[in-house]
């Protein structure tokens, strides 16, 4: 029995779809190994991708090791994510320059540059929909942004292997893709033909489909692809329980001990935010040049665990290592649905496995839970 809504591609396919995405003018990026990690770059065929590699992940610690089958997608996700091609770690708003006719002030036109995601998760996929709410909705929408976002074609792969450190089953947001992409594939590599089990979900994701050697999924490969994602939901060591509930848990415990405890471990070295892929923060900078004739102002990545970032005249409002961890974890998980009608967390675990002393979310929750439902019965 055949299903009419899922396609089957093999390897070959795969190589195909890169290629004709190359040749319509997108820059292909995705996973590749670098720097004894898996990272993501740009690709130009199938002998980029990290075939055969797996990653193994803990709180503070990452390393790659050989994989018993040669799986494209076999690993969860790694130190970078696709922020830094959306939402650009540093971005030049204008240009001023004095010449003979005066101060001339150049805006940065947005640039438009086609870009095509291969091997998005799900939990990176509503990540950039959470970044899409804070950036493209309201008032002010930021135009560098839209420029990328609206060149973008996204091809998803559901997990089969999630990380130590993963935890996107429990904040809904995980391991199957559900919406967000124009093709989703689950990779099927286990078995004597390697393939892909493929569904479409855009317009655009459908006539690329048909350029690509491709079948009609069986009833079995459909099956076995759920079968895959259902395994990985279940191989989640890490989560956070009644994720719905944890606003107003922050908001009972600001002052809770756990905030001095957790601070006497964290270095304040914003790992957390730079790896985080729902986390938007920016300061402004002013490059001059050496002869005075010329400035550039210019946007970075901030993050809410340095000082300066909350510096007003008088100093810091968050001077303490307790107030910026509690900052950012309250902010995350709690008032970010507040401004943006959304948890800013999608379980990846990145903030985990990139804490250089392995500060763990999910447990800084259960202790400041426990402790509250303690404190509840004592209290009745």
């Amino acid at each position: 029995m055949k299903s009419a809504s899922h396609y089957v591609l093999t390897c070959s396919g795969v190589a195909a779809l890169i290629d004709v995405l190359r040749e319509q003018g997108f820059r292909t990026l995705g996973p590749t190994v670098r720097d004894a990690a898996i990272v993501y770059d740009e690709i130009a065929s199938l002998s980029d991708l990290p075939r055969g590699w797996t990653d193994e992940q803990g709180g503070g610690r990452y390393r790659l090791t050989r994989r018993s089958d040669e799986a494209l997608f076999g690993y969860a996700v790694g130190p970078h994510s696709w922020k830094k091609f959306l939402h650009i770690p540093a971005q030049r708003l204008w240009r001023a320059e004095e010449t003979t006719d005066g101060l001339r002030i150049d805006a940065e036109l947005p640039a438009a540059e086609p870009l095509a995601l291969i091997g998005v998760r799900a939990c990176e996929l509503q990540a950039i929909k959470i970044q899409d709410r804070v950036l493209l909705e309201g008032t002010y929408a930021d135009p560098h942004y839209r420029a990328r976002r609206d060149a973008l074609f996204l091809v998803a792969v559901n997990c089969a292997e999630p990380g130590g450190t993963c935890f996107c089953a429990s904040m809904n947001s995980g391991p199957k893709a559900t919406s967000g992409y124009d093709l989703a594939l689950t990779e099927l590599a286990g078995d004597e033909e390697h393939r892909f089990v493929a569904d479409v979900g855009s317009e655009t994701g459908r006539q690329i489909l048909a350029q690509l050697p491709h079948r009609e999924a069986t009833g079995e490969e459909v099956a076995a692809a759920n079968g895959i994602v259902a395994n990985a939901a279940q191989k989640m060591g890490r989560a956070i329980p009644a994720a719905n509930q944890v606003p107003e848990l922050l908001r009972r415990n600001l002052d809770h001990p756990r905030w001095d405890e957790v601070a006497a471990r964290c270095l304040t070295c914003g790992n957390c935010t730079m790896a985080c892929p729902t986390c938007f923060c920016t300061t402004v900078e002013e490059n001059t040049s050496l002869d005075g004739v010329a400035t550039e102002h210019v946007r970075h990545w901030d993050s809410c665990f340095t000082t300066d970032f909350s510096y007003i005249h008088g100093g810091s409002v968050r001077a303490s290592p307790r107030s910026r961890y509690r900052q950012w974890m309250t902010h995350k998980l709690s008032t970010w649905w507040d401004q943006f009608g959304t948890s800013g967390c999608v379980g990846c675990g990145r903030c985990i496995t990139w804490c250089p002393v392995g500060i763990d979310i999910t447990e800084e929750i259960a202790a400041i839970r426990e402790a509250d439902s303690v404190a509840a019965d004592q209290g009745g």
